[in-house]
Order: structure tokens, then sequence, then C-alpha cells
């Protein structure tokens, strides 16, 4: 009999070999409008690739995650059963955070759902992240040397897609925490050999003379803080659409999907917003982004990579596979991970998937009207849900509000769960038509606030917009 030890390095190494072989690792591009010729697969090599890895990533994650190992025997499927991508979602009930927390803390710091131990990390380890989400215990990641040079090639493809070219130089605006955004932006920049001023550690007015006096064309933060550094030069007396700034890289918060917000950075800035979508469990690199067309129709998108990734979505209430054109919860496979490969992760932002041709010649699947808003996030005010996304659209359906609002949630002495609404605006008076446009778009009474313009905190990540102060039910 096979040791296990041999077992779970024989499945790591085939593992890794299957993805050597799809891996188009470059520097320049492959033509004038794709960095590798995987951009423009048709849907059956894609498809054909999928299954490959799947078949390959089964066996590796059994022989190498207790995790994957309990949950295979738990479901009474054996890693042969996952052949496919079909079998794949017969066999394999989604794993959700819930799962992966109760790992966490049941065998901390790192929990069993990763495949980088104690040898790997040592030997190869790269990069250490943690899951960047508000609620529940957070997920940690040790990433390897391996894994980074799949990343770099995987966010390649995506800014080369989203426009950046040779000539283009930029400053990422972040704190290089744990995070994996900017992290991945940095790496793959270097990949490029694209040159970058770096702009952590400074406050806005710092950033903005950087701009100013170097002129990079390309800004890598959270939607949110390029709307904060925008009026920062705007008080300095700098005019941040007049300056060098062509391209804004933006992850971290949805912003593409919602109605107002990227017309009003893009307008702020007179540069193209580009997505840049994942999350730490199983897209750290660029799962989701944008192409020439994603702003031309009448409803924004973003591209998933699947040549890398399986998308799916699914119904919130029963995790059942949604069929394409129905909106549902995303989940994902990564299959682009010596470190964290994972099968059927529950993300849980809410899209409408279209395999539709694009007119920018790729084939991924595309996630329409982009990300509108993350299942954990959903607010239940007195039986209502709705998203913060949909108050962030009543909020700048108003003209003359700020860049910043909070949504504040309390319980009455009587019980009563009420909502009161913080937004900036010079006017007052605003306050009764952003309660019209909150009561006609999420249809609950709120209370608004309005507060002086720039009085509302900013992030250089993502922007903390609800407080919730109700005592759990």
């Amino acid at each position: 009999m096979t040791h296990p030890s041999t077992r779970a390095e024989e499945t790591r190494t085939h593992w890794k070999r299957v993805l050597e072989a799809t891996l188009d690792e470059r520097v320049t591009p492959f033509s004038a409008d794709y960095w590798s010729p995987k951009d423009t697969w048709s849907r059956d090599q894609t498809r054909a690739v999928q299954d490959q890895k799947i078949a390959a990533v089964a066996p590796f994650l059994y022989e190498n995650s207790a995790f994957y190992r309990r949950r295979f025997d738990k479901l009474g499927v054996a890693p042969t059963d996952l052949t496919s991508v079909e079998s794949l979602i017969a066999n394999w009930p989604v794993v959700t955070k819930q799962e992966m927390m109760d790992d966490a803390r049941a065998h901390p710091p790192y929990g069993t759902y990763t495949t980088c131990g104690p040898a790997e990390w040592a030997d190869r380890g790269w990069m250490l992240f943690s899951s960047s989400g508000s609620t529940g215990t957070p997920r940690v990641f040790r990433y390897t040397h391996f894994d980074r040079r799949f990343w770099e090639q995987a966010n390649a493809r995506a800014l080369y897609s989203g426009g950046l070219r040779k000539g283009d130089s930029a400053i990422p605006m972040v704190g290089f925490g744990p995070h994996v955004f900017a992290w991945g932006v940095q790496y793959t920049l270097a990949a490029m050999e694209m040159p970058v001023i770096p702009g952590g550690g400074m406050d806005g007015q710092a950033r903005a003379m950087l701009i100013d006096r170097f002129k990079p064309t390309t800004l890598v933060c959270t939607p949110s803080y390029a709307f904060y550094l925008a009026r920062v030069m705007q008080d300095m007396g700098l005019d941040p659409a007049a300056s060098s700034i062509n391209w804004m890289i933006t992850g971290g918060e949805p912003f593409s999907g919602v109605a107002g917000t990227m017309e009003k950075l893009q307008a702020l800035w007179g540069a193209t917003a580009i997505e840049f979508y994942g999350c730490t469990e199983v897209s750290p690199h660029c799962g989701g982004y944008s192409c020439p067309e994603y702003q031309t129709g009448a409803q924004n998108f973003i591209h998933l990579m699947e040549d890398i990734q399986v998308w799916e979505t699914v119904d919130p209430d029963t995790l059942a596979a949604t069929p394409e054109g129905h909106k549902g919860l995303t989940v994902c496979t990564n299959l682009t991970s010596e470190s964290s490969a994972q099968l059927r992760f529950l993300v849980g932002d809410y899209t409408t998937l279209s395999t539709a041709p694009c007119a920018c010649g790729r084939n991924h699947v595309k996630g329409m009207g982009c990300m509108t808003g993350r299942a954990d996030d959903l607010i239940n005010l007195r039986g209502i849900k709705f998203f913060p996304v949909q108050i962030e659209e009543a909020v700048r359906a108003v003209s003359g509000t700020g860049d910043e609002f909070q949504i504040h949630l309390r319980k009455q002495e009587d019980g009563l769960d009420v909502m009161t609404v913080k937004v900036e605006h010079t006017d007052p008076t605003a306050a009764a038509a952003v309660a019209r446009e909150i009561r006609s778009r999420c249809e609950v009474r709120c209370d608004v606030q309005v507060v002086a313009p720039d009085s509302l905190p900013k992030s250089p990540m993502k922007a903390k917009r609800v407080f919730d102060e109700r005592m759990p039910a």
C-alpha cells in the first residue's frame, strides 16, 4: 500500500504539472489586443481544460487537505468521481464561508482547508493573506512563489484587457496589509515590466503631490479612496480631471454595477475605471475584469476568467445551481493554485451570467450588471431586505450629495428596528429627497441626516458604511 505522504506528494506533483501545461508565462503581450492567446480560446477549449484540471485537483485536495478529505468522506464522494464541470456540480455541494470559519476556529491559525503546510511554506513560501470580509473569523492563506507566477499572468491578462499598455505607470495608494488586491497588482506590474511610483504610507496631500509632480497614468486604490483623493486635490487647487491619470484600477468594493457611482468617479478624474474583482479564498488573482466593451451596452459587465476558474451562480435560498440568465450568488472553483485550490466555494456576490459573444473577442463568461451586493451584506430591516448598494444608488441620485454616506441601524426601546442614513450635502433640505429615493428603491422609510461635505471618514481600503447597533435576535 502506498504511504499517505507518498500519495500526497504524487498528487501534488501531478497537479502542478497540469497547471504548468497551460501556463502562458510572458512579459510582453501576445498581440495588440490580448495578453495571452488563452483570452480568445473557444468555449469548448476552455471547458476541456477545466475538466482536465478538475480531474487532477480532486485527488490533490483529498490527499493534501484534511478539510477536503473529511468532506469527501462525509459526502461519500471519491476524488475519482469528480472528472468534469458537470460531475463537480452534480456531486459536490457548495462550500460556505461558515464551514471555513468553523475549520479555522477548530484548527488555528491556518485551518486545514489550504494545501500549503509548514514544509511548503518553508521551501517556497511567498506571502500570507487574510480575508478582509467584515463578518466572522478571518480565513488565512499562505501562498507560494509557484502561486505567484500564476497570479501575475492572470492579472496581466486582466490589466491588459482593461487598457493598460507599455508606457503607462502606476501609483498604488493602499496600506499593503495582508489583503490581496494591491499586492497582486504590484507584483503583476513588475512582471509586465511597467514602472511603479510607491504611494503607501502617505496622506492624501502627499499622494496628490506625487501625482502632480511625477505624472503617473494609473491609480491603484479602492473606489471610495479615489473619491477622497479627488476631493483632496480639489482642495489643493488641483483638478484631478486635468491630471495625468488615465486609468483607475479599482478593487475591494462594488462600484461598476452601482448606478451613478462609476459615472461620478470617472467624471471626477476624467479617466476610465477598470474592475479588478476577486476574493481571498478562491480568486486572490483577478477573477473578474473589464474589457474595452464593458461600458458600451445597456448594462455594464465584467468577464470572469474561466480557464483558471469555474464560475456559477446558485439560488440564495436553496444553493441549487441557477440557469444562465437568472440572477444568483457567485460560486467559484479555483483551478490555479498550489495553496488554495477550492471546489465550489460560495463567494456570495449577486450577478447574472451570460455566455453571449463579446465584441472584444473574449469568450469568457460575463457577469452582467457586474457585482451588485454580497449576500453577507444583506440588510434586513423590519422584514424588508436590501443591500447597501441600493442605498448608494439612492444617494447618488440626488444632485449635490458628497462621496461618502453611512447607514446606521439600531433598535428602539419599543423593539422597532430603525435606520438612519447620513449623507454629505451643503443643503439640509436634501434629506427629504434622499429619503424619497431610498423609499422608492428599498421600500423602507428611514431618517436621513445631512452632514457637512467631506465630514464623513474616508479610508484607503474598503470604506465602512454600515453600522449595525442592533442586538442579535
